[in-house]
């Protein structure tokens, strides 16, 4: 485990170094932590809960937890992230990411067209501020994460989309189930997530603006 880890620290250096992007990780489940910062039981428990959001209803939604999202900022990592997953529905395209750089102290959400309405600007400031800020400051990021998730599913129960087709054919761990959506269909639009102070000074606008977190 240890060499794993130095290994991993030493392609995030040496990518940060020579300015090539960081590789986009493959889609192996629902909460994919490359920081070992969450427990396998939190991961799973984690899992278990974005499976039902999954199965109630229908959106698909993805934590990714890097160290390290340089030298990119996070908002085009992010959207590199979503635009190789394409998670979501092919006829909906309500697929959700959440990028959380712990090393850079950076969060991201990342909406699919359909779910605009379901998480606009503020929603998802008041999700950081509110869940995952709170929980992260204090170390309990599996603890922010659960508070999102609730919040998000929340949020996307309201938009009253499509339902599930198929409620008992659940994604599991092993074979995660994601549909793999056209570029066209599913197109990610950032959600800007910034502290009341810097928005204050720099105003507000669309997709250019993350938030720093810890």
């Amino acid at each position: 485990m240890a060499v794993c880890l130095w290994c991993a620290a030493t392609t995030l250096a040496q990518a940060a170094e020579d300015g090539s992007p960081q590789p986009v990780p493959p889609l192996t489940g629902r909460v994919i932590d490359q920081t070992s910062t969450l427990t396998d039981a939190q991961r799973q428990a984690l899992d278990t809960k974005l499976a039902g959001v999954e199965t109630r209803l229908g959106t698909q939604i993805v934590v990714l937890m890097v160290a390290s999202t340089q030298p990119e900022d996070i908002a085009s990592y992010a959207q590199r992230v979503g635009e190789a997953w394409k998670i979501g529905r092919r006829d909906v395209g309500d697929g959700l990411l959440l990028v959380v750089a712990k090393g850079d102290r950076r969060v991201r959400i990342e909406v699919a067209k359909a779910l605009e309405g379901a998480v606009p600007d503020l929603a998802a400031k008041q999700i950081i501020d509110r869940a995952l800020m709170p929980a992260f400051k204090a170390g309990d990021f599996a603890g922010g994460l659960s508070m999102a998730i609730d919040q998000l599913a929340a949020r996307v129960q309201g938009e009253h989309l499509p339902l599930p087709a198929d409620p008992q054919g659940a994604a599991t761990p092993e074979h995660p189930g994601f549909q793999w959506n056209d570029l066209g269909v599913f197109l990610f639009v950032g959600v800007p997530v910034v502290g009341g102070l810097l928005s204050s000074m720099l105003g507000r606008k669309a997709g250019s603006l993350t938030s720093g977190l810890v």
